[in-house]
C-alpha cells in the first residue's frame, strides 16, 4: 500500500505520545481521530484516482480534514494543560 500522506502523525510529531495516550483512555477523541483518518484516507484515494470523484467533494472533504485537524490540536493542548 502507498504512503498516505497528512496522517496526524506526521502532522503532529511533538504530539505522537499524547495523541497515543488520549487514544486509548478518551472515548471522543478516539473517534475524532478515526473520523480524521477516514476522510484522510478518502481523500487519498480521490486524489490518486482510485477512487475518483468531483472536485467539489474533494474540496469538501479537505474542509472537513482541516475542521477535524484543528478540532484534534485543541483538544491535545487542552488535554495536556
Amino acid at each position: 500500500m502507498s504512503h498516505t500522506p497528512h496522517e496526524l502523525t506526521e502532522e503532529f510529531p511533538e504530539l505522537v505520545e499524547q495523541m497515543a495516550a488520549l487514544r486509548q483512555s478518551d472515548n471522543h477523541f478516539a473517534k475524532l481521530s478515526e473520523d480524521y483518518h477516514t476522510v484522510n484516507r478518502a481523500l487519498h484515494r480521490a486524489e490518486t484516482n482510485v477512487e475518483p470523484t468531483s472536485d467539489e467533494h474533494m474540496v469538501e472533504m479537505r474542509k472537513e480534514r482541516m475542521a477535524l485537524k484543528d478540532e484534534i490540536y485543541a483538544y491535545v493542548k487542552k488535554a495536556a494543560a
